[in-house]
């Protein structure tokens, strides 16, 4: 199974202008994703759709996501608004006024988190929000589950972005999944770049943004001392891809850039796909039973 996501799209960053930086962006990596072989399953937009919370970037996000051959399912981020996203994606579950949702696919179970507070940056999570969670996973203890959100709720370490694992919504949140072997991993947003950390027993997989990324500066920073340091980059528009293979979710991050190619699978690079394939204990295992097969 394969799982897109795109992330942190800020539509509406500019609103007045019809070529908008960011929707040329998105549209960018919308174009390879649909025209990807295979081509995902699914599509997850995790948060902060919009820049604004306004009707009219809602209204344009739903035409750009249109041309989408697969399920798109969103999430709302710090920088969304639930009462306007809710007028445009009418669908969308909203329990005790929060948009949470399960989403069956089949192999895997997706259960889509709420980590909005309106009018503060960081994420929130709330002993209804909780409740909801902690009745879903009740209902399907054995079912592989993967839970989507906007914002990580571990420390990275850019410290103007970064969470702080004492907050009280991390404690609530890791308390209300703590004991549940389903949860095979955390999807999220918010931080603009591609990040993977171990946390609480899963793995929590960060995406880059379709807007642009944050600067990567692992150094201490004084808010009361500007130092010029980068902030926001400039670089490419950036997708995952999350593979489940029945056992782990691999995630991947690239790009919507075209990539210079220095290789290609053509006569001279077969014997070393030959070589590296045959390696592999199931594909030795299915030659030798081929011949038994064939006989039968």
């Amino acid at each position: 199974m394969l799982i897109a996501q795109i992330t942190d799209i800020h539509l509406g960053f500019d609103p007045d202008n019809p070529a908008e930086f960011n929707r040329k962006r998105l549209d960018q990596v919308l174009r390879l994703l649909t025209g990807m072989n295979p081509m995902p399953d699914l599509l997850l937009a995790t948060g902060d759709l919009v820049d604004r919370g306004d009707g009219e970037s809602y209204r344009r996000l739903r035409n750009a996501l249109s041309i989408c051959p697969f399920p798109v399912w969103p999430c709302v981020g710090n920088h969304d608004q639930r009462e306007t996203f809710a007028e445009h994606f009418p669908e969308i579950p909203m329990p005790d006024g929060f948009v949470q949702y399960e989403v069956d696919a089949g192999k895997l179970r997706f259960l889509v988190i709420d980590t909005l507070e309106e009018g503060r940056h960081g994420g929130a999570f709330c002993e209804a929000r909780a409740r909801w969670l902690r009745e879903r996973l009740a209902e399907q203890p054995d079912r592989d589950t993967v839970i989507v959100m906007h914002h990580p709720p571990v420390d990275v370490g850019i410290e103007w972005m970064t969470t702080d694992p004492e907050e009280p919504w991390v404690t609530l949140f890791a308390d209300t999944i703590a004991g549940h072997a389903q949860v095979k991993g955390i999807i999220c947003g918010h931080l603009h770049r591609p990040i993977s950390a171990a946390w609480r027993g899963t793995t929590v997989s960060i995406c880059p943004s379709t807007a642009p990324q944050v600067a990567l500066d692992l150094a201490p920073i004084d808010p009361d001392q500007p130092d010029n340091r980068p902030m926001i980059i400039a670089d490419p528009p950036a997708f995952a891809l999350h593979k489940w293979n029945g056992r782990e979710l691999v995630s991947h991050f690239d790009t919507a850039d075209e990539h210079t190619m220095l290789a290609k699978f053509d006569a001279k690079m077969q014997p070393l796909v030959r070589a590296l394939m045959a390696e592999r204990p199931g594909r030795q295992a299915a030659e030798e039973e081929t011949p038994i097969r064939q006989a039968c």
